[in-house]
């Protein structure tokens, strides 16, 4: 299933810029709580993402159990979370693949991987499978952004479209939301690894499906519209106005930060609104908008066999 390298990085685990040094093959005692299995929490067809990478029919999307960052609004907490309520799955490599090639046999274009920094491994071996099976699905990459450039760079050729998130730049705001002071200096490095390997551009078929490039996502959050507008400055200063910026208004409170003033509460169209005049200032031509009411479309159920329907 592994390859010798992969084998070794599970082993003494270096796979996220947390490097617990874990061996994963022993349990899940790192950070993301992951053992060396699949650590797969659902396989579905997913319609809710940019259209671009939906496409007409929506994607195969791979939500993975466990996560590197501990971010307390988290709308996948049931299974992003220690001591997460959603019972791990059993999937084998050949379940795995056999629900996907299913999944592809129904017209879908796309398989998305979900929360994929700390499986990597996982991810390359779904990869090898699909293509041994002569199966060439157009691979998106949709991570939280908190990656290492060098996983990163083994990942070319492999993906053909990079979804990241970039949360943050300022450190304190990073520690305080999900816990890594880090995030602003890690996510820049990756986010020009994955420019470097895509450029501006983001290719698209006849359809309006996203073939090759990257797309990057950032959610406003309520009360930190001049962090938002910090993140988009730091696109274009670092990147290019040019790039894609799907911005997300879909926030919506979860249980842990129901009390909280500021992220216990919906965003508001006037904080929205601020951050959009500022992107539309810096340039930025290519991208995605939400509606407001975006947050009542996007609250998963990992305990049904679709978490989104």
């Amino acid at each position: 299933m592994y390859t010798y390298e992969e084998q070794i990085l599970l082993s003494n685990c270096q796979l996220c810029p947390r490097e617990c040094s874990v061996d994963r093959f022993a349990g899940g005692e790192g950070y993301c709580s992951s053992d060396a299995g699949m650590n797969i929490a659902s396989i579905c067809i997913h319609r809710g993402e940019e259209p671009v990478i939906s496409g007409p029919d929506g994607i195969c999307n791979i939500f993975f159990e466990g996560c590197n960052l501990r971010c307390i609004y988290c709308q996948n907490h049931e299974i992003s979370r220690p001591g997460r309520t959603h019972i791990r799955s059993s999937y084998t490599l050949e379940d795995t693949l056999q629900r996907i090639e299913n999944i592809l046999s129904t017209g879908i274009k796309a398989v998305g991987f979900v929360s994929p920094s700390h499986v990597v491994p996982q991810v390359k071996a779904i990869i090898r499978g699909l293509h041994e099976r002569g199966l060439k699905p157009i691979m998106i990459y949709n991570t939280n952004g908190y990656e290492k450039p060098e996983i990163v760079d083994s990942l070319d050729g492999l993906v053909d479209v990079y979804l990241p998130d970039y949360k943050y730049v300022t450190p304190a705001v990073a520690r305080e939301f999900s816990d890594a002071s880090d995030y602003p200096d890690i996510v820049l490095k990756a986010l020009r690894r994955m420019y470097f390997q895509k450029g501006s551009k983001l290719l698209a078929d006849d359809e309006g499906r996203a073939e090759s490039g990257i797309l990057i996502r950032h959610l406003v959050l309520p009360g930190y519209s001049e962090e938002s507008i910090k993140v988009l400055r730091n696109i274009a200063d670092e990147l290019s106005p040019g790039v894609n910026i799907s911005l997300m208004s879909q926030y919506h409170p979860n249980q842990s930060v129901k009390d909280q003033k500021e992220l216990g509460r919906s965003l508001y169209r006037s904080e929205y609104e601020t951050v959009t005049r500022e992107m539309e200032k810096l340039g930025f031509r290519n991208g995605w908008l939400q509606d407001m009411n975006s947050n009542v479309n996007y609250r998963p159920d990992f305990s049904r066999g679709n978490p989104f329907e």
